[in-house]
C-alpha cells in the first residue's frame, strides 16, 4: 500500500512527503483534514519544485514531452508545477487516496488528469510517460529497488524518471533558542532516524536496500543523468502561513516523538506549541525555514 505524497516527511527530506513515518494504514488517515496540510507544504517548496522542473526539461533534451506522472502526488501541488513547466503535456497526479485526488482536480481548475492507483500492486495501470516525478514516495514501498524498475518500465525511449528523496531535514530554529537544553532538533532527528528506520522495517516486503539512488536507478535499467539538491528558504520572520505549518509540523512530531524525547524537551515542544506564548512558534521572530530538496534522475535509452 502507498499514499506517498510529497507530504510530511516531518524530516522534509523532503516530502511529501509528510507522510506520516509512522506506518499507518489508508484508511486511518482523514485525507481531507490533511490536504491543506500538504498543499501548504507544496506551496513551501513550490520554488526549488519549479527550478528542478526547469532543469528537467533541460534533461529532458529536444524530444517532447507528451506525458508526465506525478507519483505519489498527494493533493497535486507539485503536479501543477510541473504542469507550468511542462505547459503542452498530460500531467497525470497518481496516488491511492481518491479524496487527495480530488483535491489535486479542483485544485488545477480540471488542468491535471488522475490516476487512482495502489502501489506497488497496480504499478501497471499507470501507463506510458515522457517524464515521472515520484517525491519522497518510493521509501514507503518495502521493496524500493523493485519499485524504480517498475517505475523504469512505464517511461517511453529516451523518458527521465525524477525521485526526490531525502536532501536535509528541515531547519527552523537556531541552535540555542532560548528554550530548554541548545539542540533539540538534532535530538529530534535522531529519534525521527530511528523512526523511519523502524517504519521501513515494518512495511510488506520490505528489503534492505543501501540508498545509493543513482545505482539504484542503474540498475532498474535507466543512465542516470544526474542529481541535483534544491533550496528552500524562507527567512525569519516568517508569513502566518508558514508558522501555522510548523506549528501542525511540531505538533505531529510532539505526538509521535514522546516517547524518545527526554522531559524537558517534551516541555519545550509545549512551549513552542503554546498558541498564545511569545516564544511559541506562532510569534517569535526567530522562527524561520530552511530546507533542501535532492532530486536523482536517470533516462530510459
Amino acid at each position: 500500500m502507498m499514499s506517498a505524497h510529497q507530504h510530511d516527511h516531518s524530516h522534509s527530506h523532503g516530502p511529501s512527503h509528510g507522510h506520516s513515518h509512522g506506518h499507518v494504514p489508508a484508511a486511518d488517515f482523514d485525507w481531507d483534514a490533511l490536504a491543506a496540510h500538504l498543499e501548504l507544504e507544496g506551496d513551501l517548496r513550490a520554488g526549488a519544485v519549479t527550478e528542478a522542473g526547469r532543469w528537467l526539461l533541460g534533461l529532458h533534451g529536444e524530444g517532447a514531452v507528451r506525458r508526465v506522472l506525478d507519483v505519489g502526488s498527494g493533493p497535486g501541488v507539485i503536479a501543477g508545477l510541473l504542469a507550468e513547466v511542462f505547459p503542452a503535456a498530460e500531467v497525470v497526479a497518481v496516488d491511492q487516496s481518491a479524496a487527495l485526488l480530488e483535491r489535486a482536480r479542483v485544485r488545477s481548475g480540471g488542468r491535471l488528469g488522475t490516476r487512482q492507483a495502489d502501489l506497488p500492486a497496480e504499478f501497471d495501470k499507470l501507463g506510458e510517460a515522457d517524464l515521472i516525478w515520484s517525491g519522497n514516495a518510493i521509501h514507503h514501498l518495502g521493496d524500493q529497488q523493485a519499485a524504480l524498475t517498475s517505475l523504469a518500465g512505464a517511461l517511453r525511449p529516451g523518458g527521465l524518471l525524477a525521485v526526490a528523496e531525502r536532501g536535509l531535514p528541515a531547519r527552523y530554529l537556531p541552535r540555542d533558542f532560548g528554550l530548554g537544553r541548545p539542540g533539540l532538533q538534532a535530538r529530534m532527528d535522531a529519534a525521527h532516524e530511528d523512526g523511519f528506520t523502524t517504519m521501513r522495517a515494518e512495511l510488506p516486503d520490505s528489503t534492505e536496500e543501501i540508498e545509493d539512488w543513482p545505482a539504484m536507478l542503474g540498475r532498474a535499467g535507466l543512465t542516470p543523468t544526474g542529481t541535483r539538491t534544491f533550496l528552500v528558504d524562507h527567512p525569519a520572520p516568517l508569513a502566518g502561513p508558514v508558522r501555522a505549518y510548523l506549528h501542525v509540523q511540531l505538533t505531529r512530531l510532539r505526538d509521535r516523538l514522546a516517547e524518545q524525547l527526554d522531559t524537558e524537551d517534551r516541555a519545550t515542544l509545549d512551549v513552542l506549541l503554546d498558541e498564545d506564548a511569545p516564544t511559541g512558534i506562532l510569534h517569535r521572530p526567530d522562527a524561520f525555514y530552511l530546507s533542501a530538496m535532492t532530486v536523482h534522475t536517470a533516462r530510459r535509452d
